[in-house]
């Protein structure tokens, strides 16, 4: 990773850790993804955006592996989504094959903005709801 990508990385989510995520966790419209911590065991809930579609919920990650949502996902897929203030069970699968930036064009447009923006390593991430 780049100089300019680290500083951009360490700026971004000190905001998103520390104001944004703490305040969209609390809106009930707000989608989560709940993993399980891959070191604590317990659980941990990312606001992020993405779409359902059918029994599948997509969406990218901006920092691919580096994201810790997506490390705790490949430690235990088994991980729940809160979509429209309903909680669905499911299992996640990171794709690297997915073109991730033609992926952002079919999903919600404010929130795929701020990942082109903000991303340096798009990930593909489909969860297969079994409820």
């Amino acid at each position: 990773m780049s100089r300019l990508h680290e500083i951009k990385f360490r700026a971004v989510t000190a905001l998103q850790r520390r104001v944004i995520n703490p305040l969209a966790r609390r809106s009930p419209s707000q989608t989560l993804l709940e993993t399980t911590g891959r070191t604590s065991g317990l659980p941990r809930r990312t606001p992020l955006g993405g779409r359902r579609i059918g029994n599948e919920f997509w969406f990218v990650s901006e920092y691919g592996d580096k994201s810790h949502y997506v490390r705790n996902l490949q430690a235990d897929p088994q991980v729940r989504v809160r979509i429209n203030g309903r909680w669905h069970a499911g299992t996640a699968h990171p794709l690297p094959q997915d073109d991730a930036r033609a992926r952002l064009k079919t999903l919600p447009r404010f929130n795929s903005g701020a990942v082109r923006a903000f991303g340096t390593n798009l990930l593909t991430v489909r969860v297969d709801l079994t409820d």
